[in-house]
């Protein structure tokens, strides 16, 4: 305890061993903006395709007639705004910072929107890069959404400990691959979460296999699937597999995200939201 202390924790906002109250880390939503449901997509490392995944879940939802919106708190990796062929910069009204909007009218807001030349990199620290995050849920003029998936950055770092403090996440989507090593870094994702007080809603299991053009087989490229396993592991209620197909990268570099058709997703998507 400080030998300043005055013993009012609502006048203080360190977080000391005495503090009497919570600290409320919560972040208040721009006011002209209402939002129905918050899921984050997280993984535990990069290249396991939770970019690609955020981007599917908003286009099932998108489909299903809601309100959509995305926010890339991937700072240092945004990818969100090229799977949707989105160029250019956002702009300012009163009501906030105005998000971009795809063909099918899914609301985005990402950094490389607010950035001269998208390829410049961001040499921030974690806390910078966490401030922007805030502000993205803060001063974005969001409008009425159903439904807002947060594309988070892999690790359990400074931008997901904020997302889980400063957001109402109603729930995480967790993606993974099928590697050894990954059921571990799943283990840190779902932990963190739970920690955070947060429910993991669906795990994801992206790469899980290659099917033959010819006959049909489903190989296992990157080794048997482990996705049932650690999904009755951590009792997480809904599971998906996405195979390895060129179409879906193909498809997300022409900016054509919103063509890609992956019907057992979409009814995986359907549960979560």
């Amino acid at each position: 305890m400080s030998e300043e202390c005055t013993h009012d924790c609502s006048t203080c906002g360190k977080n000391c061993g005495d503090r009497k109250e919570k600290f409320d880390f919560s972040a208040k939503l721009n006011a002209a903006s209402k939002v129905g449901k918050v899921i984050a997509v997280a993984s535990g490392k990069g290249g396991v395709g939770k970019s690609f995944v955020t981007t599917m879940l908003a286009v099932a939802a998108a489909k299903r007639g809601l309100k959509v919106g995305i926010l890339d708190a991937d700072v240092t990796g945004p990818s969100i705004p090229k799977a949707f062929g989105l160029a250019g910069s956002t702009y300012k009204s009163d009501d906030g910072i105005e998000p971009t909007m795809t063909n099918t009218g899914i609301k985005v807001i990402s950094l490389n929107m607010l950035v001269e030349d998208p390829s410049d990199p961001v040499v921030w620290r974690g806390p910078v890069i966490a401030g922007l995050v805030k502000q993205f849920w803060t001063d974005v003029h969001w409008g009425e959404l159903d439904v807002m998936f947060v594309d988070m950055p892999p690790g359990t770092g400074d931008v997901p400990l904020t997302v889980f403090q400063s957001l109402p996440v109603d729930g995480v989507v967790v993606v993974s691959s099928p590697q050894e090593l990954v059921e571990m870094i799943v283990s840190k994702s779902v932990k963190m979460t739970k920690m955070m007080g947060k429910p993991v809603v669906g795990l994801v299991e992206n790469m899980s296999y290659l099917k033959c053009p010819d006959c049909g087989k489903e190989i296992s490229v990157f080794g048997e699937s482990k996705a049932e396993a650690i999904a009755k592991k951590f009792e997480i209620p809904e599971v998906v597999r996405l195979p390895v197909d060129p179409s879906f990268a193909a498809s997300i570099d022409a900016g054509a995200a919103e063509l890609i058709e992956l019907p057992a997703f979409e009814e995986f998507a359907g549960k979560i939201v």
